[in-house]
């Protein structure tokens, strides 16, 4: 049985509980999150106010002010989402998730490393994607409603930066911008070494 159908069947007596677009989940100093519907993005503060955005999470994963040493530690809701809280003993059940968290860390890592935002913004389409997306006839579609600010908090940039880079990788037919903030990304291996030169 898996650790996601364990903490399932455990949280039967939990109930969902539903939140709006832009609001901020409740921080529990004893449990976590599962979401199991729609998408959050976990962040914290720099001194000077700049967001650093920790993780994007959708249905199945797990959040949680537990799962991280940063403070201050939020969750935003990017959609309407559905939440269970999952009270936690031991966070040793959760090897899993905390195996998760390190993996989604270190590719947001990776994607950060790059030297131009081009390149940067680039794979992140790529990575959300593959995460997140689906495939359609001509790509994969990110249907997420990510605004431009919250790409740029994803990539430690800004939100005029992200906005002119998506119109030049439009341009370029490497994506398609759809109505509702959704983005098309119409190859799967995208080959980011033309934007390192």
């Amino acid at each position: 049985m898996s650790l996601y159908t364990e903490l399932l069947q455990s949280s039967t007596s939990n109930t969902q509980q539903h939140f709006t677009r832009r609001s901020l989940l409740p921080s529990k100093k004893d449990a976590l999150w599962r979401i199991e519907t729609g998408f959050v993005m976990t962040y914290t503060y720099l001194e000077d106010g700049t967001t650093v955005a920790l993780g994007l999470w959708g249905p199945g994963d797990t959040v949680g002010e537990l799962l991280s040493t940063m403070k201050p530690y939020q969750i935003q809701c990017l959609t309407k989402v559905e939440a269970t809280i999952l009270p936690v003993d031991n966070l040793h059940q959760f090897t899993d998730t905390l195996l998760y968290h390190i993996q989604q860390a270190e590719e947001l890592m990776v994607i950060r490393s790059h030297r131009k935002v081009e390149a940067m913004l680039i794979r992140l389409l790529a990575w959300l994607s593959k995460k997140f997306g689906s495939e359609v006839e001509k790509g994969r579609l990110i249907d997420m409603r990510l605004t431009h600010e919250d790409l740029a908090a994803l990539i430690n940039s800004t939100r005029v930066t992200i906005t002119r880079v998506l119109g030049q990788l439009e341009q370029e037919g490497l994506i398609d911008r759809l109505s509702l903030h959704r983005i098309m990304v119409k190859q799967d291996d995208i080959d980011i070494w033309y934007y390192e030169i």
